[in-house]
């Protein structure tokens, strides 16, 4: 699989085995309100059939926005790095925030947008982190987006979060029942249909064949274990219906063992939430 952009720019950085960027361990955080829930004896039970739950952590979360069901797997106390997933909740509190000036993006934002959603460019992801003030300004937009267990990072790719959070993202970009305006929902929405095709895998592979898939990925090995973190979510169609997907992931020996994990929890749980719909 080739990649052309790493979806991590974080401090402090050393250099893999794999001739990457990789960023320093550090997960589970204090003071947060715990990932613990009632386990969900169906969609566990079909993680583990798929083989998902075969290494590492992982957590998927998955609403049907025609019916309503919804699942989640969530390991207890877990927070994961968003790596580069975070380029959308980044994107969204942009977007908030030319909402509360009363204007539009400008053009080297609009640019920047493009390429940090599109080819999850690093720089371009920076360049607006600072324009919605760091981490500080992205607590504040996740106040108003609902998020309740995302802590910012003192740079972008090591905020953390989980499934659950992810989805709530999800819903502010494709629902009505969102702080964003339905022009920016759309040009966020847009902008995570038409992700390079090299990075395209994921939650896309529990779409119907054929149908559209919104999305963005993210991805990083660990400087002190050199594992990996692989995260998707994204929205697709399955079995005809709107369904929002969340993984996130960690602890992966390689890259290519979170991907194929990440997109065997998207199926499992796709086909858990059609069943029972």
């Amino acid at each position: 699989m080739a990649f052309t952009a790493l979806c991590a720019a974080l401090l402090p950085v050393t250099m893999s085995a794999h001739g990457t960027p990789a960023v320093a361990d550090g997960n589970a955080a204090t003071g947060r309100p715990s990932t613990a829930g009632r386990p969900d004896a169906a969609i566990s039970a079909a993680l583990e059939k798929a083989g998902a739950l075969s290494s590492g952590y992982l957590s998927v979360a998955v609403l049907d926005l025609d019916s309503g069901a919804s699942r989640e797997y969530a390991p207890a106390d877990h927070f994961f790095a968003t790596a580069s997933i975070v380029k959308a909740d980044i994107l969204s509190a942009l977007l908030l925030r030319t909402q509360d000036e009363g204007r539009t993006l400008t053009a080297p934002e609009r640019d920047n947008a493009d390429r940090m959603i599109r080819a999850s460019d690093n720089d371009a992801a920076t360049y607006l982190w600072n324009r919605i003030g760091g981490g500080a300004g992205l607590a504040k937009a996740n106040e108003r987006l609902g998020l309740a267990a995302t802590t910012p990072g003192p740079t972008w790719g090591v905020t953390t979060t989980t499934a659950s959070d992810q989805l709530r993202i999800l819903r502010a970009i494709s629902t009505n029942d969102s702080p964003l305006t339905p022009g920016n929902r759309a040009f966020l929405h847009g902008l995570m249909s038409r992700v390079q095709p090299d990075q395209a895998w994921g939650v896309s592979a529990a779409a119907d064949p054929g149908s559209a898939t919104a999305l963005k990925n993210g991805w990083l090995p660990r400087s002190a274990t050199g594992l990996w973190v692989v995260n998707s979510i994204g929205e697709v169609r399955h079995d005809g219906h709107r369904l929002l997907v969340a993984v996130v992931s960690d602890s992966h020996r390689t890259m290519d063992i979170g991907v194929r994990q990440v997109e065997a929890a998207a199926r499992a749980a796709t086909d858990v939430v059609m069943n029972s719909a």
